[in-house]
């Protein structure tokens, strides 16, 4: 896959780690295809049910580097259009299409095309010394990596907007309180307990959760109808499947379910 990411899986849950801790991992090219590579094996394993993002080392993304912006950069428009939409944007593409649960445990930093990464995962936990800031505007850039889609729609547009044009630091506490993180944890604690929330998950019926993250995204993106619609057809689907009356009779027996995914 690549040495700047690290892959592990156990006990249903898979954890990919940005492995350029000297860098606060700052992201290459090679790290972000390997996050996709990565995505694409979880998508294709059964024995994954939810995935965790985190960073190597006391950071979790510092964005990209820039040692390798400015003037000696191709900077032709045809050139910097196909870097951000092959690579820059290649990880929030293939996250919207991967239906798992997928969980970032934000330790440290996560800065510019660090805080997108984090953005474009379903939930975000964090340490307390996390802190995220969108600085693109320093450099005089934009949000390429999703910044201005996924932000606004966490926060609402006017504080997506102060942070996107200040690109001021908050911290963990301050990330809570705007809804840009689910929960803070102890810094030494936030792994564990990272994987105890997504073991949970993975503890559901997988096809339910697939299912309800889908419905959850279309309706997003749609009118009520249309959401009511394709939410119907979905509980077609899982109710015809194993799981479902597995969950009943569970229940009902006081005991964990035997869950095979459809």
């Amino acid at each position: 896959m690549t040495e700047f990411l690290i892959f592990e899986v156990k006990d249903a849950i898979a954890t990919l780690t940005m492995n350029r801790p000297e860098k606060l991992n700052a992201f290459t090219g090679e790290m972000l295809h390997g996050l996709v590579a990565a995505l694409d094996e979880c998508d294709a394993r059964e024995d994954v049910r939810a995935v965790i993002l985190t960073g190597a080392g006391r950071g979790f993304c510092s964005g990209g580097d820039i040692g390798g912006m400015g003037e000696e950069h191709d900077s032709r428009p045809h050139i910097t259009k196909a870097r951000i939409w092959e690579e820059i944007q290649a990880f929030p593409k293939r996250a919207a299409r991967f239906e798992k649960p997928l969980i970032a445990a934000v330790n440290g930093a996560a800065i510019g095309g660090g805080m997108d990464l984090a953005l474009a995962c379903d939930i975000r936990v964090a340490g307390e010394s996390a802190r995220f800031a969108e600085t693109y505007a320093k450099i005089g850039l934009l949000p390429g990596g999703g910044g201005a889609y996924f932000l606004p729609r966490l926060v609402g547009k006017a504080r997506a907007l102060e942070l996107l044009w200040t690109a001021d630091f908050i911290d963990a506490a301050a990330a809570l309180d705007i809804g840009l993180v689910n929960h803070v944890f102890p810094d030494d604690e936030l792994m564990a307990e990272a994987t105890r929330l997504a073991t949970r998950i993975a503890a559901m019926p997988p096809l339910s959760v697939r299912l309800i993250k889908r419905t959850v995204n279309q309706s997003l993106e749609t009118d009520m109808a249309t959401a009511f619609d394709l939410v119907s057809s979905h509980i077609a689907i899982a109710r015809a499947g194993h799981d479902h009356p597995e969950a009943i009779k569970a229940f009902r027996e006081k005991r964990d379910g035997k869950y095979l995914g459809y």
